[in-house]
């Protein structure tokens, strides 16, 4: 009985800390968006420089990602050579940095909400990426799905209040780099063996990030803030903002490690309703009816893509695992014919 108890009191521990983490994830990732839309907003805080709080941000993230990798050593260092690095981390970077860049500059533009829905196109535009550069393959039901996402999404843009085609253009765009990024990383570095958590990932990404924000930064962004005399930085407001934002990297950390990449898609999902329902409520962003209905379609043709996948990692799980078993019992009838060999040969040479 006592074990029984035992059991369930871990069962029940384990339950609590995933939504502990699932939780923290949620929070973190809502107060990222909530607090860059506050900051760039010219209603807001009216601060329209996307390129200049990404700089900060990643300025803030590589100096706290070598403190921990290389000072107090929290993580340990992937083997990279410089080679390597040009080849695989800098590409991934230079992706990186645009689809932040664009990311942020979309908040101008449209609603907190309105910027989920589109986000929703992101299995669309992995998965046509990785069939186009041969690290999926095409299937005519995937792609149905992909589908009725697309056209999920596009009701919901039909039915936005506040329809801005140039911050429409800005969200595809970033939308479009970081699911090259995401195929990218499979390509460039999965595919060779080397895996990044977010610590780490950050420790070699952001400074060549950073070193491609400036390229931009200085044609479009300094010239302005340099003839705005005014401006004097807000330490409290953009160190928080930094320091929530490198904070969402290690609940990814923890979310990814402690449960599994699938749980985060999910925890997404409701975090993206309570997104909605946010800026419904509290910015006051206009929510139509044809809104929730587009992204309702969306929804239900993402829940069902990350379905399918995980259908799929589990067939693939209980082949290996099939095909293990199969090699065991090969081994151990060799083994036995081997054994009754032996004994054949001893019993001859006995007689």
């Amino acid at each position: 009985m006592g074990k029984g108890g035992n059991l369930s009191e871990g069962v029940v521990k384990k339950i609590l800390l995933s939504y502990t983490y699932v939780a923290i994830w949620i929070f973190l990732s809502f107060t990222v968006i909530v607090y860059n839309k506050y900051i760039l907003d010219r209603k807001l805080y009216n601060w329209p420089y996307p390129i200049s709080l990404t700089i900060i941000h990643m300025a803030f993230c590589s100096s706290l990602a070598y403190l921990l990798v290389r000072v107090f050593k929290v993580v340990e260092p992937v083997t990279m050579t410089m080679d390597l690095y040009c080849k695989s981390v800098v590409p991934i970077g230079l992706l990186y940095a645009f689809s932040l860049w664009l990311s942020n500059s979309a908040y101008i533009y449209l609603s907190v909400s309105f910027i989920q829905m589109l986000k929703a196109l992101m299995p669309v535009a992995v998965y046509s990426i990785g069939v186009m550069f041969k690290k999926d393959v095409f299937k005519s039901d995937t792609m149905c799905n992909m589908v009725s996402i697309s056209i999920g999404v596009a009701i919901a843009a039909y039915g936005e209040a506040k329809f801005d085609t140039w911050g429409v253009m800005l969200q595809l765009g970033a939308v479009a780099f970081e699911a090259t990024r995401l195929v990218m990383i499979q390509i460039l570095l999965t595919s060779k063996g080397i895996t990044f958590n977010p610590i780490t990932s950050l420790y070699y990404v952001a400074p060549c990030c950073l070193v491609f924000l400036f390229i931009p930064w200085m044609f479009v962004e300094y010239p302005l803030l340099k003839d705005t005399s005014s401006f004097h930085l807000d330490w409290l407001i953009f160190g928080t903002n930094s320091f929530c934002a490198f904070a969402l990297n290690l609940a990814v950390f923890l979310l990814v490690g402690k449960t599994s990449a699938l749980t985060m898609n999910v925890a997404g999902v409701v975090k993206d309703w309570l997104l909605i329902a946010f800026s419904w409520s509290v910015i006051k962003d206009t929510v139509t009816p044809i809104n929730l209905v587009g992204y309702g379609l969306a929804f239900l043709g993402v829940a069902y893509y990350n379905h399918a996948k995980l259908q799929a990692l589990k067939a693939s799980e209980a082949q290996k695992k099939a095909a293990q078993a199969a090699d065991e019992e090969s081994g151990r009838l060799l083994e036995e014919r081997e054994g009754e060999n032996g004994g054949g040969k001893r019993n001859e040479s006995q007689g």
